[in-house]
């Protein structure tokens, strides 16, 4: 039996990068896969969103492995999509025991900045929240939670010397820093009905978030118009070990060991998959 068998999965952000991976990944181990993703371009966001082919390629991929999918383009920033997407799988399959909130994007250099502030923090805190809470009235004892925030919301930025230095930029940080306070605070009220929620702070992983032109721009300020090859020696500033980034697959182990019985008395963590960046930051007793 896989180490999550039988049981269901509800995936936002599932139509590329890490939402397919972890989609992928836990119908590899036995889970049914609820997956939804907007399928649309949000116009601050400087890099191209998923389309919904790509949605329909990860519904295949989820059923190549001999499980169920139930697909739904579905805006995380609209808490009645998501609703109507998640009563459709459950409709489906009858039961959910795991959640992955994945949807994010990234907003450096997003234009007008003020409202890639506002598009930033309503997808990856307000779309969080809205994921976590339509699933709640669900969940029972042995359900997972499981946020993805970023080993950006773990560093001091006081200087804001950092990659994204701009509106969209810091709002990336700060909603992943403020989910990351969400999720803890919600998993102590959960750990008495025997529910977890943990958060997994990745950092640099290669997704067409990492692999776009306003974060080439965003590490390669000094260039006009740099590319993947200049950008990528300096993505490994956010790594203690030499790696410019670390790939999806590496974060679906860790969303897969979170959502099995494996990690059942794991919760209110948050777990760093981050090729030592914390390291690089803060001592052991931090």
């Amino acid at each position: 039996m896989g180490r999550v068998e039988g049981k269901v999965a509800f995936v936002t952000g599932a139509a590329r990068g890490q939402g397919r991976s972890h989609a992928v990944r836990l119908a590899e181990e036995g889970a049914d896969i609820i997956a939804v993703d907007v399928c649309h371009d949000i116009d601050t966001i400087g890099y191209a969103m998923a389309a919904p082919d790509d949605l329909d390629e990860t519904a295949r991929l989820i059923e190549k492995t001999g499980r169920g999918a139930v697909i739904a383009q579905a805006d995380v920033r609209e808490s009645a999509q998501l609703r109507t997407a998640l009563d459709s799988g459950l409709a489906e399959f009858g039961t959910l025991d795991i959640v992955v909130a994945q949807a994010g994007v990234a907003g450096m250099r997003g234009q007008p900045p003020l409202q890639a502030w506002c598009d930033v923090m309503n997808t990856n805190l307000v779309g969080t929240i809205n994921a976590i809470q339509v699933a709640l009235p669900h969940l029972r004892e042995g359900s997972s939670i499981i946020a993805t925030g970023s080993t950006a919301a773990l560093m001091d930025v006081s200087q804001k010397d950092n990659p994204g230095a701009d509106p969209g930029g810091i709002a990336y940080l700060y909603s992943k820093r403020l989910l990351s306070e969400y999720v803890h605070v919600l998993a102590t009220e959960l750990a008495p009905l025997g529910i977890r929620a943990n958060v997994i702070h990745p950092t640099n992983t290669n997704t067409p978030m990492l692999q776009s032109e306003p974060m080439y721009r965003s590490f390669r300020p000094d260039l006009e118009n740099p590319t993947r090859a200049d950008a990528e020696p300096v993505f490994g500033v956010q790594q203690a070990m030499k790696v410019p980034y670390i790939e999806p697959e590496d974060i679906s182990n860790a969303v897969l060991w979170l959502a099995s019985d494996e990690a059942r008395y794991v919760t209110g963590m948050q777990l760093r998959v981050d090729a030592g960046g914390y390291l690089k930051w803060y001592d052991y007793r931090k």
